[in-house]
């Protein structure tokens, strides 16, 4: 038993822990960062722990100056990613086509082509387009007077403001 003790005991000591640094920079595209602790520069440390070619991947992006505790991935130095973050810039998820991204100046929600923002956008403009057919006394006749125009518009500039475009 004391053999069996002695290996969990070994199996739960790592050579190398999780530190913390400071981010000085981002790159959004590769999904990684560059970070500074005791004055040790590390590259490339990815911003998720797992990085793979099918456009599936979710981001934090930390924002620059900001405290962040880095994790080594299998004990490996030279394979780092960010663990836990003290302030986030943006956030980034993609699965296939479909893209989420948030960050200070707005939420973006876009599948293939076609995003949230141009979907409203569209709604809207035909909302405030509408004509109706009405019945009279002297008969069938069309009306394109719609009589709350601007509450259309407003709401329009509301989403336009919540909501991104690319």
């Amino acid at each position: 038993m004391d053999e069996l003790t002695e290996a969990f005991r070994r199996l739960k000591k790592r050579d190398v822990d999780t530190f913390p640094a400071v981010v000085l920079s981002v790159d959004k595209e590769q999904g990684t960062c560059t970070v500074k602790a005791d004055e040790l520069e590390f590259t490339k440390v990815q911003l998720s722990a797992i990085i793979d070619g099918n456009n599936q991947k979710y981001y934090l992006f930390p924002a620059i100056e900001s405290s962040v505790l880095v994790s080594p991935i299998n004990e490996d130095l030279h394979r780092l990613y960010v663990e836990a973050y003290s302030e986030i810039e943006s956030l980034e998820l993609n699965i296939k086509t479909v893209q989420f991204k948030v960050d200070q100046s707005g939420f973006l929600l876009k599948k293939e082509n076609e995003t949230l923002k141009e979907l409203m956008s569209d709604l809207i403009t035909a909302i405030k387009a509408m004509s109706f057919v009405v019945s009279t006394p002297s008969g069938p006749g069309a009306t394109t007077t719609l009589n709350n125009t601007a509450q259309f518009q407003a709401v329009q500039d509301r989403f336009n403001q919540f909501l991104k475009g690319n």
